[in-house]
């Protein structure tokens, strides 16, 4: 049963008995601390800094890390991986020219790792993204989905469980200007709004989910001082 941490924006530590797959690291130049991560296997949404510092990711591979970082189908120590190519909102024009979502099957759970989305999905690329269990759907706006819009995207893929990335936290580079998560849970409604440290996920977990089921997971990355 994977256990996933959030370390802050777009990254998350996947751990499951296969192995560990750690999705877009980023360094300190981003404000806040993302400790000293350990993995089998990276994703790269991105090539900005702060969605591909592998450099800070330690390997837990002999052979060391393996990197992935762009579209197709890998399989690592029973990890599949598709890796699902995006181009930016129009309205969006510095968002990154190319953005990669992820699926990630880990342990008979099927994570979608959406990366720096820009805005809705077409239908190729939901059928190349297939059945989600998990989404980690970024909220905050800025060269992201805005609230209103990750609302949009959730209908589109309807996943079992939601977990919010990329959203304001004290501490990031002034280069963000993303919304609270605060505006995110307003959007659907969510009265529960406490946080977790990590959160195991089981297949019963997602079996039993009867609609959309809102996870908050606190980050980890702490302001650098």
């Amino acid at each position: 049963m994977p256990d996933v941490h959030y370390l802050g924006l777009a990254c998350f530590r996947l751990r499951g008995r296969d192995g560990t797959v750690l999705c877009d690291p980023f360094d300190r130049s981003a404000g806040i601390d993302p400790g000293k991560p350990t993995a089998h296997i990276v994703t790269i949404s991105n090539p900005h800094p702060h969605h591909s510092a592998s450099q800070i990711v330690r390997s837990l591979r002999e052979d060391g890390l393996f990197v992935v970082q762009g579209p197709g189908e890998y399989e690592v120590r029973s990890v599949l991986i598709t890796g699902v190519r995006t181009r930016p909102h129009a309205e969006r024009p510095t968002a990154p020219q190319h953005n990669t979502v992820y699926v990630i099957h880990l342990d008979d759970v099927a994570f979608c790792h959406l990366g720096k989305l820009s805005g809705e999905l077409t239908q190729p690329q939901l059928e190349e993204i297939g059945n989600v269990d998990v989404l980690l759907l970024p909220v905050g706006g800025g060269d992201t989905l805005t609230p209103a819009e990750a609302v949009g995207v959730i209908s589109q893929i309807e996943p079992s469980i939601v977990i919010p990335m990329y959203y304001a936290l004290d501490g990031l580079a002034p280069e963000y200007h993303l919304a609270a998560l605060e505006k995110f849970t307003h959007e659907v409604g969510l009265k529960d709004t406490l946080a977790v440290d990590k959160v195991t996920i089981s297949p019963a977990m997602v079996a039993e989910a009867q609609q959309t089921r809102f996870v908050l997971v606190q980050p980890s990355g702490g302001q650098i001082t």
